[in-house]
This record gives structure tokens, C-alpha cells and sequence, in this order.
């Protein structure tokens, strides 16, 4: 139903219709903000990368065959971006892991902290309350590669299946199910180094 909606509102957008683009806004900003924050790291460079995606989404409807759904298309848009981001910023050497951490959204924490028992395989409890703990993840997070943290915060923190992280992803189910294998397991290591195992154990 969500789907079939969504085509409507796309083809009333391809009309002129600027209302029905701003509900397609609507109904995903904060999703794809959820994932850019959870990318990128920062709020600011979070808000500018939608804001660019809803503009190239825009821009483009004309090429959306529909093959996908609406959110899928768009996600696919948020991740590249995301993805141009992070590169750009490794090319000019601007990667600041303290500062990553000190100017991190506040909702980041809600997340972050919502990815603890997948990572870490267990209930951590109480742990997942400490500004220690989520400080730790934000920075196990900055760690992982673009392709791992992607898969990672579209698997734990929007839900998508397998397939439509393939279809974002643009490759096979097999390799999103390796990435996010390898990501859990990279994600895990790095915990353990920024904490100890007896952190974990607590």
C-alpha cells in the first residue's frame, strides 16, 4: 500500500505537483537523516547531504522506473552521497576522531545505543545507559569502512531486508550478507580494543 502510494505521489510530482513531492518529504526525511547521521557523523553534514538527496530526487523523478520503491531509490541516493562525503573528507585529511565524538547529534545516541546487543551479541544491561559505552560505539562506528557501515545501520537501525539493502547496495544478497557478517565481526573487534573484553563482560 505504502508502495502503491508512493507511485502516485511520484508520478503527481513528475506533473509539477510540489505538494505531492513535499509529502514524499515528509514521510522519509527523518529516515534518510537517521542513516546520513549514522554515515556521516556529524548533524550539519547529516542535514546537508538530505537536503542534497531530496534535490537530486527531484531533480531526476524521471529516471525512477519504478522497479524499486520510491524509498528505496532515494535511500540508494542518500547512501552515495554519504559515501562522496566520507571520501572526500579522508582525501583532504579532515577525519577527527575526537571531534567526531564531541559534535555528535544527540539523537546518535538513541542509535547508537540501539545497535549494542546485535553487535555485541548479548544484553549488555545497564551498560547501554553510559555515555562510556556509546562514546566507544561512535568511535568503533568511525572505524568501519563505508560499505561496512552501511550495511550495519540499514540492517540494525532502519530494518531493510536483505534484498532492498542489495538494491541500495546495487549488488548481490550474498555479498550484503558477507559485508554485514564482516562488519558485526570488524564492529566487535573494535569494541573490544576501545573497551576491553572485562568492559564487555560487566
Amino acid at each position: 500500500m505504502e508502495s502503491a502510494a508512493d507511485l502516485e505521489l511520484v508520478d503527481r510530482a513528475r506533473e509539477g505537483d510540489q505538494d505531492a513531492f513535499r509529502n514524499l518529504f515528509n514521510r522519509y526525511h527523518r529516515r534518510v537523516y537517521s542513516l546520513a547521521v549514522g554515515m556521516v557523523r556529524h548533524q550539519d553534514d547529516a542535514l546537508d547531504v538530505v537536503q542534497d538527496a531530496f534535490l537530486k530526487a527531484h531533480r531526476h523523478l524521471g529516471r525512477f522506473a519504478g522497479q524499486s520503491s520510491f524509498y528505496t531509490w532515494l535511500y540508494r541516493i542518500v547512501m552515495n552521497l554519504c559515501i562522496d562525503h566520507l571520501r572526500k573528507q579522508k582525501r583532504a585529511h579532515q577525519v577527527d576522531y575526537d571531534e567526531s565524538v564531541g559534535n555528535r547529534a544527540s539523537d546518535d545516541e538513541v542509535e547508537e545505543a540501539a545497535l549494542l546487543p546485535s553487535i555485541l551479541g548479548h544484553n549488555p544491561g545497564k551498560a547501554l545507559v553510559r555515555k562510556e559505552m556509546r562514546d566507544h560505539l561512535g568511535l568503533a562506528l568511525d572505524k568501519l569502512s563505508e560499505n561496512h557501515r552501511a550495511v550495519l545501520l540499514m540492517r540494525e537501525i532502519d530494518g531493510l531486508s536483505y534484498e532492498e539493502m542489495a538494491q541500495v547496495m546495487e549488488c548481490s544478497k550474498g555479498t550484503i550478507m558477507s559485508r554485514l557478517f564482516h562488519a558485526r565481526r570488524n564492529m566487535q573487534k573494535h569494541l573490544l580494543a576501545f573497551m576491553g573484553e572485562k568492559d564487555l563482560e560487566a
